[in-house]
């Protein structure tokens, strides 16, 4: 008896410009990877691969937009993200708009989320006659054709739709099940830890006071492999906080790394090559020994931190969830742990309320609609 053959692998495009939202581009670029797509992230901004994005992320494409290869591809989804002014952008990206079109018209799935809906797909009449959701300051973008809807996804016909950054991982989730199954879905949730109501709670033992002395200056250490949606998810949310991140690459090749799921991402302003990892324990050490703030999530916790004493006597955060400790974020003393990839958001927002106290962690939460 013949092997039957394996199914044709799922093709997705998501566009990406200056302005896109971070987290919402790389939220579905990492999961659609996950479920087995074959994810092509490409610039419309004119000729440029390396994109800035919002709050100073550089994301390197695999192509262009505009460019022959990807407007002559079939893809099975294009995903849009939002950002301001990404949304608008993408919006009036003529190459973009055609091939959109094209594609919904030979049936295919199409997708956005924050401003994107109202922005992109709605201002070229893709949403009317359909129901769909955006972020709660662009609804009122929506042309009468569309029927807004208060929900965090909205799925009519071929159109998926969402809020915002808090909703991009139910978002991405919502995307797997329509080109899968929801059984891929679930299982991609469960490995991920995702948990879908928003909000943030913080297990706190041996209570400290974190000094910061103005603006919190943070080293955010990057390796090949680095998981791209803990990175960029920590990243966008102490930026948004005003936070000075500094992002630092341990790789002695140069800043670009090649994240865990394929997505490549550029040297930020500021952004420094860490000559070994020896260097960054050095430096992890030196900053336990002066009761200084520092954290890890998912893998980091079990492969940097306690291999380097640099957990021990403290209380910490189980990377897949299974272990004695149920919190998904601990805080020890100086000490910041949170679990797998889905508590990304939990993590940063509470690094946040440490660093510069409650009031700050609100503002930032409801701008993500986390809170």
């Amino acid at each position: 008896m013949a092997a039957q053959a394996s199914p044709p692998t799922k093709k997705v495009l998501v566009p990406i410009v200056a302005g896109t939202e971070p987290v919402e581009a790389a939220v579905p670029i990492d999961v659609l990877r996950r479920a087995g797509a074959d994810v092509t992230v490409a610039s419309a901004d004119d000729g440029e691969l390396v994109v800035e994005v919002m709050y100073g992320v550089r994301i390197v494409a695999d192509a262009l937009v505009a460019g022959g290869d990807c407007a002559a591809a079939h893809f099975d989804l294009i995903v849009l993200p939002g950002g301001v002014p990404g949304a608008a952008n993408l919006g009036g990206c003529a190459a973009l708009e055609a091939m959109v079109r094209r594609h919904a018209a030979a049936g295919g799935l199409y997708a956005a989320i924050c401003a994107a809906p109202p922005l992109a797909l709605a201002s070229w009449g893709m949403l009317n006659g359909l129901k769909a959701t955006a972020h709660p300051l662009f609804v009122d973008k929506f042309p009468p054709e569309v029927a807004a809807v208060d929900a965090s996804v909205v799925v009519d016909a071929s159109a998926v739709t969402s809020r915002g950054p808090a909703t991009s991982t139910e978002f991405a989730l919502a995307l797997v099940e329509q080109l899968y199954s929801k059984n891929k879905a679930e299982q991609i949730a469960k490995e991920m830890l995702v948990r879908y109501d928003a909000g943030y709670t913080i297990d706190e033992v041996n209570s400290v006071q974190w000094k910061c002395n103005g603006t919190p200056k943070v080293l955010v250490p990057v390796a090949n492999g680095t998981e791209e949606m803990e990175l960029i998810t920590i990243i966008d949310v102490l930026r948004r906080a005003d936070a000075d991140v500094v992002v630092a690459s341990a790789e002695n090749a140069g800043v670009e790394i090649v994240a865990r799921h394929g997505m490549r991402i550029g040297g930020t302003p500021g952004a420094k090559t860490m000559s070994s990892n020896e260097k960054l324990v050095a430096l992890l050490k030196k900053q336990a020994a002066a009761s200084k703030p520092y954290g890890a999530i998912g893998a980091a916790t079990a492969h940097v931190l306690e291999p380097h004493g640099l957990l021990e006597g403290k209380k910490a955060a189980d990377q897949d969830g299974g272990g004695e400790c149920e919190s998904r974020v601990v805080v020890d003393g100086n000490v910041i742990t949170s679990g797998g990839t889905g508590t990304a958001m939990e993590f940063a927002v509470a690094a946040v309320e440490k660093l510069l106290g409650r009031d700050v962690a609100q503002r930032v939460a409801e701008g993500l609609l986390f809170a």
